[in-house]
């Protein structure tokens, strides 16, 4: 459903280890509204919901709930900087269409 790249996996677990939460696993969410449509929302959680499907990927274990989950089927999360822009995690989800 969901990988993480090994770059995003060692950045993921530096910020844990940062926090002193070395158990967090990661909470990818969809969440609609605006003009710009559908978004993806990350963050940390302690452990998994009820209805989430649970995905351990690079060592990270990734949450998503079941309203998220079609949106998310073959999305790849990565790390990436870039000199203008700044640095921070992409999301690629290949079911994007515009």
């Amino acid at each position: 459903m969901i990988t993480v790249t090994e770059t995003a996996a060692k950045k993921m677990a530096d910020l844990r280890l940062e926090e002193g939460k070395p158990e967090w696993g990661l909470r990818v969410r969809v969440v609609g509204g605006g003009c710009s449509g559908m978004s993806y929302e990350l963050g940390w959680e302690d452990e998994a919901g009820a209805d989430d499907t649970v995905v351990e990927s690079q060592g990270i274990k990734v949450y998503v709930d079941q309203s998220s989950a079609p949106y998310l089927a073959g999305t790849e999360i990565d790390f990436v900087e870039n000199e203008m822009l700044g640095a921070g995690f992409a999301v690629k989800n290949p079911n994007v269409k515009s």
